[in-house]
């Protein structure tokens, strides 16, 4: 596979190496007492994750927004939500990160703002074909009257992705895009003016020292010429769509990008960028990381595998292969805001036949076995910490936190529910606040405030949430949260891990196993208990070891003799 590179990891760009933590600012850390986290929360907590050991940190969206979608509806690029703090707070935790030896990335929303944003705003007051209307993309309907929209398109969160609107004479008029909820207007990429804009977003935080960012729908910006009509079966705006959809993946994004890489490269530090592009197959990904482009893309395809050998060692080599080419390290994740939590997914049985499954809140519920689910998402744990690349861990994860699926209807606040028609539950359910504390006081922990109750959050915790606690888990060196630290104290003395190479080994149908340089081997063992290869000394395993086997559902890290 892959080259080792030239460089030493210490040579190296940081990014080609990085295990980042993912911050759902709402749901880390409560400073102030609301039920919300905040900027300053997550200050509080940076000794935490400087003991956990991760290099870099990306936080959600803090930008001031309506929460209609919970910051990826943004109203002003160049603020913070008073919710989440100040720009001062933020500008304390940028320094503080890096006082801790950590990088920080900040979400970036480029596809659509709030309905809110000024600029949406002076669209809605302005006349057809306006400058103001320029900015988002506005057309004329169909039909004798235009009562019909545009086109068929859908938008992901259910329900037409276009949206009809009155006139400043209140008469019915043009419609706008959205291709997420209907109050988030997607912007027009085509207009120099948002171009131009987003540079000055980029620079804004660039200058206060952020060290990248993480691009959301990186993949929506640019629609095909004339906005044609979806050609499949169900034209649905998946993220993931199995057939081309002509508003996502379109060539022009490119050129975005590289003008991005320009102003990226003019700062110092290996400043980078990160593209949530639900891409399939790894070949199309790799065109987002070419040299002059940005840095990383998640790898969805291997975020999507089941717990499954053949199909992981395929999505694996699939991605190493086609960004080699670029020259450009893979990013493995196997959990994040969007996604049913891998404790649950590795565990709950697929539906036959249909596409990205694993992504969505299925499953028969009264099948799940949290015991080897959990064994699952440990030994995925360590799987995603050996390949070659950088890693992105989601807070909780490390926790070992399994979807929480009895929060009340009335208290879901995702869009993806009442867009569905109550069909969709949604993301609320991997979105709950962490746990830090067994006692319920203070919502576990999660607020400053210890009168605030479990339920008091923004979201309710589920009971017992107490017992995946960082309180609870910190002193038991069998917990998950202590397994994490091991895996990454290794992963961070070990020259071989990271970026480089991987080379298979021989092994049977349920076992993936590979060496990482002459002496560090992974084995992951997804069927009945094996022997440990001989002379092997065992740096860490997932599950415990007894009589030198390996135990189904298993991942271990292990010294092997090449003689």
């Amino acid at each position: 596979m892959s080259a080792l590179p030239l460089l030493s990891r210490k040579e190296r760009p940081w990014w080609r190496d990085a295990v980042t933590y993912q911050i759902y600012i709402r749901s880390f850390a409560d400073a102030n007492g609301d039920g919300k986290g905040d900027v300053n929360g997550i200050r509080s907590r940076l000794p935490y994750l400087k003991e956990l050991g991760v290099d870099a940190l990306w936080i959600t969206p803090w930008y001031p927004s309506p929460q209609i979608d919970h910051g990826y509806d943004v109203a002003d690029y160049l603020n913070i939500e008073p919710d989440y703090g100040n720009l001062a707070q933020a500008e304390a935790l940028i320094k503080e990160v890096h006082e801790f030896g950590m990088k920080i990335l900040v979400d970036i929303v480029p596809n659509h703002s709030s309905d809110k944003h000024a600029w949406f705003q002076e669209a809605l007051q302005s006349a057809p074909g306006s400058i103001a209307r320029e900015r988002y993309m506005f057309r004329d309907g169909k039909g004798k009257d235009g009562e019909l929209p545009p086109n068929n398109w859908q938008a992901v969160f259910g329900g037409p992705a276009w949206e009809r609107i009155r006139e400043a004479d209140g008469k019915l008029g043009q419609w706008y895009l959205h291709l997420f909820a209907v109050e988030q207007p997607d912007f027009n990429w085509e207009n120099a003016e948002v171009r131009e804009h987003f540079e000055e977003v980029l620079r804004f935080w660039l200058d206060r020292g952020v060290d990248g960012f993480r691009i959301d729908v990186a993949h929506g910006m640019i629609k095909a010429p004339g906005l044609p009509d979806v050609v499949a079966p169900d034209p649905k705006a998946e993220m993931l769509a199995p057939e081309n959809r002509p508003f996502w993946d379109q060539d022009g994004v490119h050129d975005i990008y590289r003008q991005w890489r320009r102003i990226l490269d003019s700062y110092q530090g290996d400043r980078m960028a990160v593209a949530e592009a639900w891409v399939s197959p790894a070949s199309r990904i790799a065109r987002y990381l070419r040299p002059d482009e940005l840095a990383n893309s998640f790898n969805f395809d291997f975020l999507s595998s089941p717990w499954e050998p053949i199909t992981l060692k395929k999505m694996i080599d699939r991605s190493i292969a086609a960004l080699s080419e670029v020259g450009a390290p893979s990013s493995w994740v196997l959990n994040n805001h969007d996604v049913v939590r891998s404790v649950d997914r590795f565990d709950l049985a697929l539906i036959p036949g249909k596409a990205n499954t694993t992504l969505e809140r299925h499953g028969d519920v009264t099948k799940f076995d949290i015991v080897r689910g959990t064994q699952r998402a440990r030994a995925g744990a360590l799987l995603m910490l050996a390949l070659p690349g950088g890693a992105y861990v989601y807070q909780g994860e490390e926790l070992a936190l399994p979807e929480a699926r009895d929060i009340p209807e009335d208290r879901l606040t995702d869009p993806r529910w009442a867009l569905s028609q109550q069909t969709d539950r949604g993301r609320d359910g991997c979105r709950v606040p962490l746990p830090w504390r067994s006692s319920p006081a203070g919502a576990f922990g999660f607020s400053s405030e210890n009168n605030l109750t479990p339920s008091q959050s923004w979201l309710p915790q589920s009971d017992g949430w107490g017992t995946f606690s960082v309180e609870s888990q910190d002193s038991d060196p069998d917990s998950t949260l202590n397994l994490y630290r091991r895996a990454l104290a290794i992963r961070r003395g070990e020259e071989a891990l990271g970026d480089g190479s991987i080379e298979w080994l021989d092994a049977s149908n349920s076992v993936l196993a590979f060496k990482r340089s002459e002496d560090f081997a992974c084995y992951v063992n997804f069927g009945a208990p094996i022997a440990l290869p001989k002379s092997a000394q065992v740096l860490l395993a997932s599950s415990p070891i007894n009589g030198g086997m390996i135990p189904t559902d298993a991942t271990v890290w292990m010294r092997i003799s090449s003689k």
